[in-house]
């Protein structure tokens, strides 16, 4: 029996998982990494567009703030969000950007002058300061009120991973690569750390932590269609569930991109419509102003993602051989730009379509591409029933995002919720909770009955074939458990996915050797996917009620009244074939920002009871510190300065700053 013992363990080697890593670090706590691939390899370096972070420095962005930020957050969530998170994440974005500056990120910086950019389909004249000369530049993205998205062209993900994998590599962090977390070991209410399986040579270990961190992205895979790497399975939530303590929060709540390309799936940033590229159909009609005037192309995602999929149910997308479509057209944006600000998106489109974008349009549909939920956390990344688990980036239901996220925020949650988890695991592992007392008598029943799982897949006689479950799988989710979605469908989708998870107990594979096997892994791994997918598909059968995101056809009205609560699964049965499902109101009483219309479609939300009475605390405690500055009137609204590492508890700085 291996064991490999130290104080910090993240799993997942993208951005998120090394931010967190060097955190702990460099508070002096040994500290190991697992990743699937080597992690420059992560897919964060598939992150496009930017990150937000409120510096203000360019003309479109003068203004902007962490209270204007925190508000595009909240309205993007459409209210599902933990609001405290959200003023959290705001106040540290600017930090973490500045940091990444500091490390070797060659953020695209501004130039003082006049300068022509596109907007709303027409060339304008921009005049940036020169005070501003030099200083971090930022463009536009949906749903927000200011152009706040911080870019390295369209190569953001990729220039961040690197910069932020070089500070782990600076740390003599080590990265057991090609290695893949199937258990939690843990007893009584206590993560002691993870089973881990050798992808190269079948070999299971444990490996002991103080500290166990889930940063292992998101679960786009449970769909047939989706934006997410092929190794982006859901597996870190999915050993989460199965430790039958610790509870998914909010795992109905999938975004679909409205810009991937047909049919690969593949992502073209929100970038191309932030720079001012348009949406058209089949005749070349512009049609998002026809559905939200105000915003068009730069509505919230899940906003532009419905109104993309109303208008082909319509009869005006563009037949083609892999089904209808509409296009993208950045074709005003001209060579130079593309090439200088958009060149993965030339790249994509060259390699995988055949086509130049600076002259031709862009087959676009919506696709799956980020899970709002994830394993749920406190404020500080710790679960709240599995002490000793942690969990950041899009593997965490931190909740920042609640039931819509804005774009640019979720490679903004990797850096910044690695901050934040880095100090609280140090934090954690430093006080006497973090000691370690575990047996290894435990150890080993963990490591023997995933040795036994596997064996079973091995040399049992099972008849179902993995490849034809997760395929079928991946066909209900995309077409049931969608953009739209509708009682029946979901009913019908829960109980074929429950009957896909007794299948798959009986799986049988055809090469039975014990080190590298992907259909050994497929089998394994698909018996996880399919209790993430029940997840989604139960948790939205449930939500009678539309909700960012989540858009019931049959219950078209977001209703507070009954449905302002956090969905939260726990699987505490092995034998069960759906999740436990309870739920966790959000408290109206202590929110900054009370429930309110988003700013798109009708202003027909069922309100919360107690919606009325803090809008108007909120409206006297305006008025009583009226004279006061922005912080200190924000402390009376919703005080967060708490939940913020000392490290970061310092104010932001911007030109022109006046308080």
């Amino acid at each position: 029996m291996r064991i490999v013992y130290t104080d910090v363990l993240v799993v997942g080697g993208g951005l998120a998982g090394l931010r967190a890593a060097v955190g702990a670090r460099r508070r002096g706590h040994e500290v190991i990494i697992l990743s699937l691939v080597p992690p420059k390899r992560s897919h964060s370096a598939a992150a496009q567009g930017g990150m937000q972070a409120s510096l203000g420095n360019t003309a479109r962005g003068a203004g902007d703030n962490e209270d204007v930020h925190f508000e595009d957050t909240v309205r993007g969530s459409d209210w599902g969000c933990d609001q405290e998170v959200a003023r959290l994440f705001a106040h540290t974005a600017p930090q973490a950007v500045r940091e990444l500056a500091a490390w070797g990120v060659p953020w695209n910086r501004v130039q003082a002058g006049e300068r022509e950019v596109v907007v709303d389909g027409r060339r304008v004249s921009l005049a940036e300061r020169p005070e501003a000369h030099g200083l971090i530049a930022a463009r536009d993205f949906g749903g927000t009120k200011k152009w706040r998205t911080c870019f390295v062209s369209d190569g953001t993900g990729h220039a961040m991973l690197y910069a932020v994998s070089d500070q782990a590599v600076a740390e003599s962090i080590p990265v057991h690569e090609r290695c893949e977390a199937i258990a939690l070991i843990h007893d009584a209410g206590r993560c002691h750390g993870a089973i881990v399986r050798n992808l190269v040579t079948g070999e299971l270990s444990a490996y002991i932590a103080r500290a166990t961190c889930i940063a292992t992205g998101g679960f786009g895979r449970i769909y047939r269609v989706t934006s997410n790497a092929v190794i982006n399975e859901g597996i870190g939530a999915a050993i989460a569930l199965e430790t039958g303590i610790a509870e998914l929060g909010n795992m109905e709540a999938v975004q679909f991109h409205p810009t991937t390309i047909v049919p690969a799936g593949i992502l073209v940033t929100e970038g191309c419509r932030g720079d001012g590229g348009l949406l058209r159909d089949a005749a070349g009609h512009r049609f998002m102003p026809d559905y939200e005037p105000e915003k068009k192309e730069l509505a919230s995602r899940d906003v532009v993602s419905r109104r993309m999929e109303e208008h082909i149910r319509a009869g005006h997308g563009v037949k083609g051989r892999f089904g209808e479509h509409l296009w993208l057209d950045i074709t005003l944006l001209g060579k130079a730009h593309i090439d200088g600000r958009l060149r993965e998106v030339k790249e994509i489109c060259q390699h995988f379509l055949g086509i130049d974008p600076a002259r031709d349009l862009i087959p676009v549909r919506p696709a799956q591409h980020y899970s709002m939920g994830g394993i749920r956390t406190d404020a500080s990344g710790q679960s709240t029933r599995l002490a000793g688990l942690f969990a950041c980036g899009e593997a965490a239901c931190w909740d920042l995002h609640g039931f819509n996220r804005l774009g640019g925020n979720s490679v903004a949650e990797t850096v910044v919720a690695g901050m934040i988890v880095g100090e609280t695991m140090a934090d954690f592992v430093e006080s006497s909770a973090g000691d370690l007392q575990v047996s290894t008598a435990l150890v080993r029943e963990f490591l023997e009955r995933e040795q036994a799982r596997i064996d079973t897949l091995l040399h049992g006689d099972g008849s179902e074939n993995a490849a034809a479950l997760m395929a079928r799988m991946q066909e209900i989710m995309t077409d049931k458990v969608g953009i739209f979605r509708r009682g029946d469908l979901l009913e019908s989708a829960v109980e074929e996915l429950q009957q896909l998870l007794v299948r798959s107990r009986s799986i049988g594979i055809a090469t039975r050797r014990p080190g590298a096997n992907p259909e050994l892994v497929t089998a394994y791994r698909v018996q996880k996917m399919l209790k993430l997918a029940l997840c989604v598909a139960h948790g939205a059968l449930q939500r009678t009620e539309s909700r960012g995101a989540h858009y019931r056809e049959d219950h078209p009205r977001r209703n507070d009244a009954d449905w302002l609560k956090r969905t939260l699964a726990r699987w505490p049965d092995a034998g069960q074939t759906l999740p436990t499902l309870a739920y966790e109101p959000l408290d109206v009483s202590r929110m900054e920002l009370p429930p309110g219309w988003r700013g798109y479609g009708a202003k027909d939300a069922i309100a919360h009871p107690a919606t009325e009475a803090r809008a108007a605390e909120i409206a006297a405690i305006r008025s009583a510190f009226g004279h006061a500055d922005r912080y200190t009137l924000q402390q009376a609204l919703m005080p967060f300065e708490h939940l913020v590492p000392e490290p970061f508890r310092g104010r932001n700085e911007r030109l022109g700053d006046t308080q």
